[in-house]
């Protein structure tokens, strides 16, 4: 596969999300051989949300991820721009309010939440830099961010090992469990070609975020990275 290849429209990554909403969390769940669940609990105590506090959750996909800032009292707004997963979502969840949006150019106020989390879905965003800045305008002065993404595993003889051969069975193990494995294979070229840790930092910082930090989960295969919008 191509760059090009992966430089989709933002309605053919929306449609590609909406073919696989009903078995999304399923294959998740088994392509990443459990750890998904992990990955999603320290995103949350990450975010540390708090009771009364307004949370935006983006790419959220059919809300599961919502779940653990509901129950920790706040208040969430799970926001995505496939309609289908967001379908999917309002049957499992209907108390949630959830939203649709394109990360680009959010449907919110300036500085109305608290903090902004995204997992899984910033690598899938056309513009990157775009988002980065959009996130920085919803958050209040002193909001927080909080970005779960697949990254690049810091053990050399691993990352060689994940590359050429995890990432190639990917597509072959959503196969047994997806409602669409062709967008396995886009899924998985997109989490190779993506920025390693410390360039998403500097991503971060370039668009107006502070005390820019990571933090590596499964050996670097994720990276939660966290950030402050400055005090005006």
């Amino acid at each position: 596969m191509t760059r090009a290849s992966l430089e989709k429209q933002p309605h053919e990554v929306a449609a590609m999300f909406d073919d696989v909403a009903a078995k999304y969390d399923l294959t998740n769940d088994v392509i990443s051989l459990g750890q998904a669940r992990l990955w999603r609990r320290a995103v949350a105590q990450a975010v540390g949300a708090r009771p009364g506090e307004k949370v935006l959750d983006l790419a959220a996909g059919t809300a599961t991820s919502s779940l653990p800032f509901a129950a920790a009292g706040a208040y969430v707004v799970p926001c995505d721009f496939s309609l289908g997963m967001l379908a999917e979502g309002k049957k499992r969840h209907p108390q949630l309010p959830l939203t649709a949006g394109d990360a680009t150019r959010l449907p919110f106020a300036d500085g109305v939440f608290d903090a902004v989390t995204i997992s899984f879905g910033l690598r899938n965003v056309q513009d990157t830099d775009a988002a980065l800045r959009e996130m920085l305008r919803v958050v209040r002065p002193g909001g927080r961010i909080v970005i779960c993404e697949f990254s690049h595993p810091v053990w050399a003889p691993f990352r060689t090992v994940y590359s050429e051969y995890l990432m190639r069975a990917l597509p072959q193990a959503a196969v047994a469990v997806s409602s669409n494995p062709d967008a396995y294979v886009y899924l998985a070229e997109s989490i190779r070609s993506w920025p390693d840790q410390p360039a998403l930092a500097a991503r971060l910082q370039g668009a107006g975020w502070s005390q820019v930090a990571w933090r590596n989960l499964t050996g670097g295969i994720v990276a939660l990275h966290r950030g402050r919008r400055p005090q005006d």
